[in-house]
């Protein structure tokens, strides 16, 4: 499931036709990057593969001022089709992915298990800070938002707290781990 493809697909569907630039603005307007997977800068690339699939057509050259020529492009009747499945599929599929922290966790490298609680305390500043940017943005956003976009938002609220619970708890088990890890070191 793609997630910019959503995006975009159902952006042209419900606004009509637009070029890179606009779908561009309605993804920072939308605080985008505060609760999907992909990056603002990701449209245009986006853009070009739903036109090599036929899911998108362009339909006219547009010039604003001395702005450059941009390309319109709408939805073709095959990116209807897909748009469709693709919200199906959204809302039917769980995805919670896999941190290569976790990984990075059960391989620790023994030579830098000293510096664990500070990698620990310093994911926990970064996770602080981004939820706290993330609702201050929201705060500002909020007289905009529909209501599905206030639970979305929400939603990612919630996954950040989770991650900051799980990160206070393995910073208690910090030295347990470290503990354990040395006496498998030493074992024959």
């Amino acid at each position: 499931m793609s997630s910019i493809r959503l995006f975009v697909l159902g952006s042209l569907e419900a606004h009509g036709s637009m070029h890179g630039h606009q779908l561009r603005l309605l993804a920072e307007q939308e605080h985008i990057g505060l609760w999907t997977d992909f990056t603002v800068g990701g449209v245009y690339g986006a853009i070009k593969r739903l036109a090599a699939d036929d899911l998108i057509t362009d339909v006219r050259v547009e010039r604003e001022g001395n702005y450059p020529e941009r390309q319109v492009y709408a939805i073709t009747p095959k990116g209807a089709d897909a748009l469709s499945a693709i919200r199906a599929q959204a809302l039917r599929e769980v995805v919670v992915r896999p941190d290569p922290f976790d990984l990075a966790l059960a391989r620790l490298d023994p030579v830098t298990l000293d510096g664990l609680a500070g990698t620990v305390r310093e994911r926990l500043d970064v996770l602080r800070e981004r939820l706290a940017a993330a609702e201050r943005s929201w705060a500002a956003a909020d007289p905009h938002l529909t209501v599905s976009e206030r639970v979305v938002m929400r939603h990612t609220a919630a996954r950040l707290a989770a991650e900051i619970t799980w990160h206070e708890h393995l910073l208690v088990v910090v030295p347990d781990i470290i503990t354990d890890e040395e006496s498998r070191r030493e074992a024959p």
